[in-house]
């Protein structure tokens, strides 16, 4: 399976809360980090307990929405004499943006930057914020677009 299949399958995996699809995307050396709290997961199975132990899901399930992932699986190119040339790293970078909605009414939006190593889910960083209101004196210089769209 390719890299950018790997993410997919993982992002579709994880907004409909499906545990097993999940641990199959995952490598067996996964780490996952979460920056913003310092916290590190190790082991595909601290991971998957993370997602089934969420507070609150007995009222309203965890669940996420995938607006972009950006990354391309490896390519070949020919140089003009003839030579093929691997571009290196291509396939096993990528980035996941999103948001998430949290049981208690929250959506936060979710950007996640992703290492596939042997086809599978090996480095995961994530970040995670909430909406804000736009500050006012910016608006001379920005457009405003709808709330979690992007023009791109």
């Amino acid at each position: 399976m390719s890299g950018r299949a790997i993410v997919e399958r993982y992002a579709e995996a994880v907004a409909a809360n499906d545990s097993a699809v999940t641990r199959e995307c995952l490598h067996p050396d996964y780490v996952g980090r979460y920056p913003q709290s310092g916290e590190v997961i190790r082991g595909v199975a601290n991971r998957i307990a993370i997602g089934e132990n969420y507070p609150g899901q007995e009222q309203a399930p965890l669940s996420t929405s995938v607006a972009e992932i950006r990354g391309r699986d490896d390519e070949f190119v020919t140089t003009p004499s003839w030579n093929i040339l691997h571009l290196v790293g291509s396939g096993d970078e990528f980035t996941l943006s999103g948001t998430i909605n949290y049981p208690n009414g929250e959506t936060w939006h979710g950007v996640l930057l992703i290492t596939v190593r042997d086809g599978k889910i090996w480095r995961e960083t994530d970040y995670f914020a909430p909406p804000f209101e736009a500050a006012s004196w910016r608006a001379p210089f920005v457009e405003q677009e709808k709330a979690g769209v992007s023009a791109t």
